[in-house]
């Protein structure tokens, strides 16, 4: 430090952040945009079924609920309007990049083809609208995670309700640029 401060031009910056093998920090990660600069952190939050909010008629079932949690932990790793498709603890359809979430779900049930028949889905951001769900019937998927908070939650839920599927809300979201 007294070798550092002899320099001139030199600016230190000193963080209360852990740094080196075994700590854990929530980092942010920055993109450029034309305009300026996105900033978001990575989730790092570990959600438990305690933590989440059935919004269906029906509840998941303790083996829905483990895949659940594990599309949950998958969806978070894949890039921007992601959906995933579980079963147990075993991805069988990916679909991401899309402009919209119906793109997403449906490039994951083709991807998926029959493996997706009695699979969980795990959806990085809330669904704008009903027609992501209905993609998700069409694949077979019996239960769904999201993070909700969309305008349309009700005829999201709502869609599920009219496929017998199970719903939660993590209130958390993992959309990644």
């Amino acid at each position: 430090m007294d070798i550092l401060l002899q320099r001139k031009n030199v600016r230190l910056l000193r963080t209360n952040a852990a740094i080196g093998p075994g700590s854990r920090f929530r980092e942010l990660k920055m993109k450029r945009i034309q305009g300026g600069l996105l900033v978001q952190t990575d989730e790092e939050l570990k959600i438990s079924p305690e933590d989440l909010k059935v919004v269906t008629k029906r509840a998941p079932t303790d083996e829905e609920m483990r895949a659940l949690l594990f599309a949950w932990k998958l969806v978070k790793h894949v890039w921007s309007n992601s959906v995933v498709f579980v079963k147990e603890e075993r991805a069988v359809g990916i679909g991401a990049g899309q402009m919209s979430r119906v793109d997403s779900a449906m490039i994951a049930r083709i991807k998926g083809g029959d493996d997706t028949e009695g699979s969980v889905m795990a959806s990085d951001a809330f669904f704008p609208f009903r027609d992501g769900v209905d993609e998700a019937a069409k694949a077979g998927v019996t239960a769904i995670i999201q993070p909700g908070g969309s305008i349309r939650d009700e005829e999201t839920i709502q869609a599920a309700d009219e496929h017998g599927m199970a719903m939660v809300f993590t209130g958390c979201r993992v959309f990644r640029h």
